[in-house]
Formats: structure tokens, C-alpha cells, sequence
């Protein structure tokens, strides 16, 4: 019991890692890179694509390599890698030198989705808490990359925001590999295949019902993380052209968006005991008919209403995160658990790395009012795509 806490604490930190190397640059571009360099946000932004792309098709290999070798070993190899990529970035001289790093970033960044939410599954008989708790911990990330931007470019320069994140994961995965090292030594079997271990079943239904609810799946996972990565990129440079009377430094402009993304992180717990305990088809409902409202809510607004509808709409986009990870860990079994969620995880990132040039076009074009009212309407798709999921999805069930 006391390992799988530990091992738990690790999986949840590498989550923290995870995003918070992802969206360093987010900040760095909206708050410095843009002014140093020379160059518009819009013309800057696009250099992050290849490291979403990335983190979009290197999960595929990731989960695989995990089902056939070590979960443990995976993720091993992420936060030294990660840490190693976010060192070699915070030493870019060009966009395209910058652009070859975060492409490394997301190469490593790609392994955890599959691998530490099949480990977190696997480990919990009930996953909608445990899972939204990994999601806190991945959110904090994302708010931290905001805030600690932020403070580092004011302080330090925008290489070090790069630069000491990479050196503590890579710590960090030292660590992880004596925890691992010394588990082995005292079972001998600490990462012995899935199918000696007892497991929470995955859930049975029809072939029918089966495939509806991947498809279902796919479909808000695609949509769900062309919001999820509109909203945390873009939400820096928001609050730097919106709140301008009440943020106006780089440490300003972070310290809200940390603020917005902290508070919102929380939602997730909520979520994760609701599906854990309601029906999960009618909270997925609710959460998505949320992200509609607030979206339409923010056109127009700026100041303090603005700061508030932000907080708003962030609840709700970090409350489907869980959402979609239960629905993975119920129906597929755990012998290629690490390879569904690496497919849901692709599909995912693919949309993510393309909603960057997206927000550039969109922000050049028509502003963000032209973007959230995109988001309104893409919120309203799920809303509809969750009214097809089968009625066999009892509340509680893993």
C-alpha cells in the first residue's frame, strides 16, 4: 500500500511536468519572445506545432513500448528526457533552434498520458477520484507554467523558465528510478506483467454499445482538446490585451492566469466523485452544455468581468478531463489499456498541435471574440455527442 502511495506521488508530480514543459513557451512568446525576437505573436506562435505534433504521435510507440516492456521503465525514460529537452530549449538562439526543442519536449512529453493513466487505472478499483486527482496535479502544471514564466522572465530571463523545470524533472526521474530500483530488489517482480495482478474489469456491453461509446469518445477527446488547448494557450495573451489596467507586468499577467488555472484545477475532484458515483452520461452532459454558456458569456468582456467568466469557463474545461479518461479505463481491458489511452491521447494532442496556428490565424483575423465564439459552438458539439452515449454506463462502475 505504501509503494503504490509513493509510486502514486510520483505519477501525479511527472503530470506536473508534463504540462508545465508543454506550455513554457505559451508564455514566454506572449509575455518576452515576441518583443526580443522582433517578431508578432501571431508570426511567433506557430513554431510550437511541431512539438504538439509531437506530443500527439509519439504516443502511440510510447504505449506500446509500455504494454510490451515497463510501464516503470517508461517513465524513467520521460522525465529525464523531458528534463534533458527543456535544458537543450533554454539554450535556442533562433525560432527554429527553439522549435527543434520544444519538438524534443514533446517527444518525451508524449509518454505519460499513456503510460501514467494505464498505471493509475490499474492500480485503483474506483479511478474517477484517483484520475481527477492526476488531472489536479497536470492543471497545476499548466497554471504554474503561466506563473512561473512569468516571474522567471522578470527576474531571470526567459531561459530560465526552461531551464530549472528541466533540471528538477530530471532529479525527479533519478529518484523515480531508485524507488523502482529498490522495489525490485526487495519483490523481485515489481513490474511484473498486468495480467498477474488483480485489475479493475473493464466494463461489458454490446459490440454495438461498444463501438458508439469509442466513437463518442474519440469525437469529444478531438473536440474536448481543441478547447482544452485554445483556452491555456492563448489565455496569457487574453489577460495581457483584457486586463490591462490591473496587470501590467509579465508577473501580473502570469499571476492571474495561475490564479484562473489553479482555481479551476479543483474541478476536477468534483468531477471525478460525481462520475464515481452518479450517472456519468448526465455529468458529461452538464459539464459541456457549461463550456457552451461561459464561452458566449466572455465575448465583448474585459476587467474584472472578464477575470471572473475566465475562472468560470476553466472550471468546466478542467472538469471533462477526467471524464473521458474513466470512460478509457472502463471499457478497455489491461493487457492494451496503455494502447487505448495512447489512441485517445493522439487523437487528442493531433487537435492540440493544430488549434496553435488556429489561435494565430483567429487572433489575427477576428480577435478572441472570434475564438470563443468558435469554442461556444465546438462545446455545443460534445454537449450533443454525449447524448448518443449508451445507457449500460452505470454510476460507479469501473
Amino acid at each position: 500500500m505504501q509503494r503504490r502511495q509513493t509510486q502514486f506521488l510520483f505519477l501525479n508530480i511527472g503530470h506536473f511536468f508534463d504540462h508545465l514543459c508543454m506550455l513554457i513557451f505559451a508564455t514566454a512568446a506572449a509575455l518576452r519572445l515576441a518583443d526580443e525576437w522582433q517578431m508578432s505573436y501571431a508570426a511567433l506562435i506557430p513554431y510550437a506545432t511541431p512539438g504538439f505534433v509531437a506530443f500527439a504521435l509519439a504516443a502511440i510507440p510510447a504505449g506500446w513500448l509500455a504494454d510490451r516492456w515497463s510501464r516503470q521503465g517508461m517513465m524513467v525514460v520521460f522525465f529525464v528526457g523531458l528534463g534533458a529537452s527543456a535544458l537543450l530549449t533554454a539554450l535556442a538562439q533562433t525560432p527554429l533552434q527553439i522549435a527543434a526543442g520544444l519538438t524534443l519536449i514533446g517527444v518525451f512529453a508524449a509518454i505519460y498520458h499513456p503510460v501514467g493513466l494505464a498505471m493509475i487505472v490499474h492500480d485503483w478499483e474506483k479511478t474517477g477520484v484517483p484520475l481527477a486527482l492526476n488531472g489536479v496535479f497536470g492543471n497545476m502544471g499548466v497554471a504554474a507554467a503561466a506563473l512561473l514564466t512569468g516571474f522567471l522572465i522578470d527576474s531571470a530571463g526567459w531561459r530560465s523558465a526552461f531551464a530549472l523545470p528541466g533540471l528538477v524533472a530530471v532529479v525527479t526521474g533519478l529518484l523515480y528510478l531508485l524507488f523502482v530500483l529498490g522495489g525490485r530488489r526487495r519483490a523481485g517482480d515489481a513490474d511484473r506483467p498486468d495480467d498477474q495482478k488483480p485489475r479493475p474489469q473493464a466494463a461489458s456491453t454490446t459490440r454495438a454499445g461498444l463501438l458508439r461509446v469509442f466513437a463518442v469518445i474519440l469525437f469529444t477527446t478531438a473536440i474536448g482538446g481543441l478547447i482544452f488547448q485554445s483556452t491555456t494557450f492563448a489565455l496569457p495573451k487574453v489577460f495581457d490585451e483584457r486586463l490591462a489596467d490591473i496587470a501590467e507586468t509579465a508577473t501580473r499577467v502570469g499571476g492571474y492566469a495561475f490564479l484562473v488555472f489553479a482555481l479551476a484545477a479543483f474541478a476536477q475532484l468534483v468531477v471525478g466523485y460525481l462520475v464515481d458515483n452518479y450517472h456519468l452520461r448526465r455529468v458529461f452532459a452538464l459539464v459541456a452544455l457549461a463550456q457552451a454558456l461561459l464561452f458566449l458569456a466572455m465575448i465583448g468582456l474585459d476587467g474584472l468581468a472578464a477575470l471572473l467568466v475566465s475562472i468560470a469557463f476553466m472550471l468546466a474545461v478542467f472538469g471533462q478531463i477526467p471524464i473521458n479518461d474513466v470512460l478509457v479505463g472502463r471499457m478497455a481491458r489491461s493487457a492494451w489499456r496503455s494502447r487505448a489511452f495512447a489512441l485517445r491521447y493522439i487523437v487528442s494532442f493531433s487537435i492540440m498541435a493544430s488549434a496553435v496556428p488556429m489561435i494565430a490565424w483567429i487572433h489575427q483575423a477576428w480577435g478572441f471574440d472570434g475564438l470563443f465564439r468558435i469554442l461556444a459552438l465546438a462545446a455545443a458539439c460534445i454537449f450533443g455527442a454525449v447524448l448518443l452515449l449508451p445507457g449500460c454506463l452505470e454510476r460507479g462502475r469501473n
